[in-house]
Formats: structure tokens, sequence, C-alpha cells
């Protein structure tokens, strides 16, 4: 059944998931970790990416500004996980988001597939988009973004809850694939994502801090969850 997405309008918000291919494993090590974060600043561009860029190997978690960028979308929030990614993005110009993940998809599959010699797609043939329609939607996106990693150390946590929600906090606030830690003013990838927006919206950086542990530990009901919440 095809995905339907929202209608793409500039100025607005909408929460994105792109997901690896039959279970595939998107990131295997560090590297391929710091390419895609590479990938998300580099391709938010509406000029096309030199060469030298789309031929970067080694990765750094120091980006930099090369040139002076048009963006095609604001990134408010990512977070990478093992096999999709989660982007909460504001289009900026016509096209934009669709234009985004087109460079997205195709730089990492060619990297992807010339490091581990495969052949075919990395990614799903379609992204998936929900449109954030209110404040409070926004909030809940926050923290379901943001609290998404914490499946990598406690598996079905939704359904179970935590046990060790320190241990939970702590994982997230050092996940360093997510813009969480830059939201706690912990210097991460400073240069990928606009946080000023977000970080009034919600309250300040303690409220940031506030609302994604309350989740954790309480499990505080969001507003219009099944709304935004991709899985």
């Amino acid at each position: 059944m095809p995905i339907k997405r929202p209608p793409l309008i500039n100025g607005e918000i909408y929460h994105i998931v792109i997901r690896a291919v039959d279970g595939l494993k998107l990131f295997r090590d560090e590297k391929d970790y710091l390419r895609k974060i590479h990938n998300l600043f580099e391709f938010n561009d509406i000029n096309p990416t030199k060469w030298q860029y789309r031929h970067y190997e080694n990765g750094s978690r120091d980006i930099r500004e090369r040139a002076k960028r048009s963006l095609l979308s604001e990134i408010l929030t990512f977070c990478l996980m093992p096999n999709h990614i989660h982007l909460l993005v504001r289009q900026l110009v016509d096209g934009g988001i669709s234009k985004f993940m087109r460079k997205i998809g195709a730089g990492y599959g060619i990297y992807y597939n010339n490091k581990y010699k495969r052949s075919g797609h990395v990614f799903q043939g379609k992204y998936r988009a929900v449109h954030i329609e209110s404040d409070q939607q926004l909030l809940t996106v926050f923290v379901y973004i943001h609290a998404n990693p914490v499946s990598l150390i406690i598996p079905g946590w939704k359904e179970k809850g935590i046990k060790n929600v320190n241990e939970a906090i702590n994982f997230l606030e050092n996940y360093k694939w997510s813009s969480y830690p830059d939201y706690l003013r912990n210097k991460n990838f400073p240069s990928l994502t606009s946080r000023d927006f977000l970080t009034e919206t919600i309250g300040g950086v303690e409220s940031c801090r506030e609302l994604v542990n309350n989740w954790l530990e309480y499990k505080k009901e969001l507003a219009d969850f099944d709304k935004v919440a991709i899985e």
C-alpha cells in the first residue's frame, strides 16, 4: 500500500522517518554514523554538493561551514538509529524536503554500497512524514525522537517500563548520534541543528531535560502521541 504523505508546505514542520531496506543495518561502525552526520549537513543545500564533499570518507565531529549554504530545510532535531533515521525539519523552499531526502538517499547509498561491496537500494523507497500542527505536538515529537535510543539498551521499554531510569537518562544524554546532547548544551554537532525555536517553545534547557525525563520515569501522557510518532 502506498505511503500517503501530507502536502509539504514552506514554513511548516514535519517529523520525517527514513528506514533501511529489508532490515539492513545502516551504520556498522562509527565512520558510518559520522558519514551520515556529514551528509545531513552537506546535502541540506539548494546548490549541488562539490565532489570533494561527496567523496568525504574519514568523518569528523567538528562540522564547519566551508561556504555559505542556501538551506533546503531547517533541521530542528535528528536521531540516527541502527536501521532508521528520525528528523524534525521545517521546509524552507518549494520541494526542499523532497530534494533533501533524495540527496541523502543517493549520497549515503553510494558510500555504503562502495564500502560494503553491495548493490541495490539502502533505504526503503519512500520516507514517511507527519505534519506537526501545534506546540503540544512539537513537545511530543521532541520527546519521542530523542527518547528513541533507549530501545538500544532496554528493548520493549515503552510497553514494559524502565527499572533503572537513571541508566536510561544517562544513556540518552550521552548518545552522540542525536541532537539531544546539543539541546542540553553538551556540545556534540552544534552546526547541524537550529535549536533556539524549540528550546524557547519548550521553556529552556532544563525544561527540555525535564520533559524527556518525566516521560521516561512516569510515562506522562504526551499530546497526540499516536499522530506524530512514526515507528
